[in-house]
């Protein structure tokens, strides 16, 4: 088969001129060869020539075609600054700024990822830190701001004070550092590092799995929900074959943490960096955050082990690692960016308030007295497990009481176990209402910047971006995995990437379902939205998504 791409002009006119020579030869040959022949012999060896001449004539005509069809030609150049606060304490996975620039014909698109919790409204990053930078990348380079996406990796890392200054930095490198690409799209599967935090209880309510407050009892737990194991990745090559940039996204919560409580980038940062080793110091691993809203690291809240994020990322690496080399990049590439604003209806929490504050004096009223304190409780009921029939004392003495027709340790442990009963009651009652405070607190805190507002709504930025074979759609919130999962199931284009956390931060935004939960979980009560939110914006996401497709 001919490579078309290396098939240069002299090539070409010889590859012409041999052809003429080959033809003309057999046709000789089989001009004379043919009257020593049967007439049906004759036929079929006249028959196999003009085939075989006819496919070598359709090549020649795809050769000439594939000179005259000029693919526009898609540049990139990708660039990452170190944004750690060194000052801030030990490191372990120092954070990051990684820019990707693309551009074809009249458009440009920047991407930009950085290892911090959010793009505003919380963390360290201020609130007019997109404006700005959007505005000088329009000034000094005329890219429009609606071609720049920023993503947050959500990692609680620590980012310098000056941190505008170098994602303009880690820009501005990338679009330096412009050159001619072929791109290629493909997906990875990685289901080992991560879990749905909502557990479904016995009762139909949801809770989640933080460090802010208690688990409920195992018993209590009938099911969990899904992860979205998909790795989205868009890989950038050279002409000459080499990887220049890679984009990858993933869903979860990149919050396990590191030995030491040292300041870190998490699990997407110790990925990028992996991803980067084994590809070559010249490449840019740029991670963008999915649908994490409700994925955790897996065993977040083990106390048998120190928190180690490293080994987590590593294995999102690899499997990165196993779908860029799996990928095909073509010179040819779409590259389209579109911007809708939609409006999303606000919650007010007030009827809410009112009937978790309800909850929370119920549960104060059912905390009971016990002449039990800690001290006493813990060798109590390891006593009590080790030894359901004879707890208090040997066996024997138990048979000499009743020999004697006596009930001193019986009544003992009746005693004991009551108390017990009712220690352990105070304990899931008190864990119910830390659960119910922690979250009663995010939604009076909502609640204010609701009534502050004055508006019953709130107007957020959806980008879609057509990028080689993918489509992507921003989002500038915690969207959880049902959404997404959802959306790429409805998409018309089987590489359909959703990026949340991207260009400004509005907290958590559960499905309209999980909204029917408000107080039992983080997802539900550090929300801004009203549940009638999620319809509108999977009719816009998905009217974008046929517009790129």
């Amino acid at each position: 088969m001919v490579d078309s791409e290396t098939f240069s002009d002299g090539k070409r006119s010889s590859y012409r001129e041999n052809t003429i020579r080959l033809w003309t030869r057999l046709g000789i040959w089989g001009y004379t060869e043919a009257f020593s022949m049967s007439v049906s012999a004759r036929n079929r060896m006249l028959l196999s020539i003009f085939a075989i001449a006819s496919l070598s004539v359709f090549q020649g005509v795809l050769l000439a075609a594939d000179r005259t069809i000029e693919f526009p030609e898609v540049l990139a150049g990708a660039a990452k600054v170190d944004i750690t606060d060194y000052e801030l304490g030990p490191v372990h996975g120092p954070l990051h700024a990684r820019a990707l620039c693309i551009k074809k014909e009249e458009t440009t698109v920047i991407i930009l990822s950085l290892d911090v919790v959010a793009i505003g409204e919380i963390g360290y990053v201020p609130n007019d830190f997109l404006g700005n930078l959007r505005a000088r990348l329009h000034r000094e380079f005329d890219i429009s701001p609606d071609s720049v996406i920023v993503n947050a990796s959500h990692c609680h890392g620590k980012p310098v004070a000056d941190i505008e200054e170098r994602a303009f930095q880690a820009v501005q490198l990338a679009v330096k550092n412009l050159r001619p690409v072929r791109v290629g799209v493909g997906v990875g599967v990685e289901n080992r590092i991560s879990e749905n935090r909502r557990l479904k209880l016995k009762d139909g309510s949801e809770v989640d799995v933080r460090h802010a407050y208690a688990l409920p009892p195992d018993s209590d737990v009938v099911a969990v929900g899904p992860i979205d194991p998909q790795i989205g990745v868009v890989k950038f090559e050279t002409l000459d074959g080499q990887t220049l940039a890679v984009v990858y996204n993933f869903a979860c919560h990149p919050i396990q943490g590191v030995p030491g409580a040292r300041n870190t980038a998490d699990i997407s940062g110790f990925a990028s960096q992996t991803i980067e080793d084994n590809l070559g110091p010249e490449v840019v691993s740029l991670f963008v955050q999915g649908c994490g809203g409700d994925i955790n690291p897996v065993y977040y809240k083990d106390v048998d082990h120190p928190r180690d994020a490293e080994l987590l990322g590593n294995q999102l690496a690899l499997s990165t690692l196993q779908a860029i080399r799996s990928i095909s990049c073509r010179p040819q590439a779409e590259l389209r960016i579109i911007r809708e604003n939609i409006v999303l209806p606000r919650a007010d929490f007030t009827e809410r308030i009112y009937a978790l504050e309800l909850e929370r004096d119920r549960l104060v009223s059912a905390l009971h007295g016990t002449s039990l304190n800690l001290k006493t409780f813990v060798p109590l009921v390891i006593k009590y497990q080790l030894s359901d029939q004879y707890p208090a004392y040997y066996a024997h003495h138990y048979m000499h009481e009743s020999e004697q027709k006596q009930d001193q340790l019986r009544a003992l442990d009746a005693e004991n176990r009551q108390n017990l009963k009712l220690y352990v009651q105070n304990i899931l009652t008190m864990e119910k209402l830390t659960r119910v405070q922690t979250n009663l607190a995010l939604l009076r805190q909502h609640q204010q910047q609701y009534v502050e507002s004055g508006n019953r709504n709130i107007e957020v930025e959806v980008l879609g971006l057509r990028l080689g074979e993918s489509c992507w759609i921003t989002f500038p919130g915690e969207l959880t995995v049902p959404i997404g999962l959802k959306l790429k199931a409805e998409s018309p284009n089987r590489l359909t990437f959703i990026a949340g956390y991207t260009n400004g931060y509005i907290y958590y935004c559960p499905t309209a379902e999980q909204l029917r939960n408000i107080g039992n979980a983080q997802e539900d009560s550090d929300c801004i939205l009203a549940p009638s939110w999620q319809p509108i914006f999977e009719r816009q996401a998905l009217q974008m998504l046929e517009q790129l497709n």
